[in-house]
């Protein structure tokens, strides 16, 4: 068995909740692309990291299905690990920053796979969701107190692959950020917290906490 980390990304103020995140530091030992998607089919989280260069913060990204060129959960969790200046990935440069409990990533909108960013007249309406069908990457969102920037969100990735809903998802809260224009306090999934910050030129900031589970 390939030795990895597991963190958990976004945290809750007291410390809970968070997405859960594997980390391959050495991902020389896995090179094959094939490789490394049955290994994170096999972990089973949303995503699985393998660090290829952790001085120059190169990173290989795949969820139980797919790889991908960026993921919000993914990259706040290895620069925290890692403590790198940036990350590469094959959709683009990263910006790392530490700040006090706070791990934050600078990226860009486009980035990321297309979400439907769909918003709800409630809290309650959001709370109530069930879980749809494949096919539609979701992120279901209402304003808790707009005047204060506060969200609560849920997501349902709809890839089939035993992600029905992501405890925590940064890509998502940085499309919705670029698209309201203001920085958000997220409140996802059962606990987790996400802030966001719009940066100039279409870069916006995503943050969070994020503890070491193994």
């Amino acid at each position: 068995m390939t030795d990895y980390d597991v963190l958990r990304v976004f945290c809750g103020p007291g410390g809970g909740h968070g997405n859960a995140l594997a980390v391959v530091r050495d991902g020389t030992r896995m090179p094959e692309r094939d490789d490394r998607q049955a290994f994170a089919a096999k972990l089973g989280f949303s995503e699985t990291v393998f660090v290829d260069d952790p001085e120059r913060g190169i990173i290989d990204i795949y969820t139980p299905s797919a790889r991908l060129p960026f993921a919000g959960h993914p990259c706040v969790g290895t620069a925290w690990l890692l403590d790198v200046p940036e990350l590469v990935t094959p959709a683009g440069v990263v910006g790392t920053r530490l700040d006090g409990e706070f791990s934050w990533i600078e990226a860009r909108p486009e980035w990321p796979e297309p979400r439907t960013l769909r918003r709800y007249g409630s809290v309650a309406e959001v709370d109530a969701l069930e879980v749809p069908l494949p096919g539609e990457w979701i992120y279901a969102w209402a304003w808790q107190d707009e005047a204060a920037g506060r969200v609560r969100a849920r997501a349902f990735p709809g890839r089939g692959d035993g992600i029905e809903e992501d405890e925590a998802t940064g890509a998502a809260a940085l499309q919705l950020t670029a698209q309201l224009g203001r920085a958000l306090n997220i409140t996802q999934g059962a606990g987790s917290q996400i802030l966001t910050a719009p940066q100039p030129e279409g870069w916006v900031e995503v943050g969070g906490r994020v503890f070491l589970e193994r």
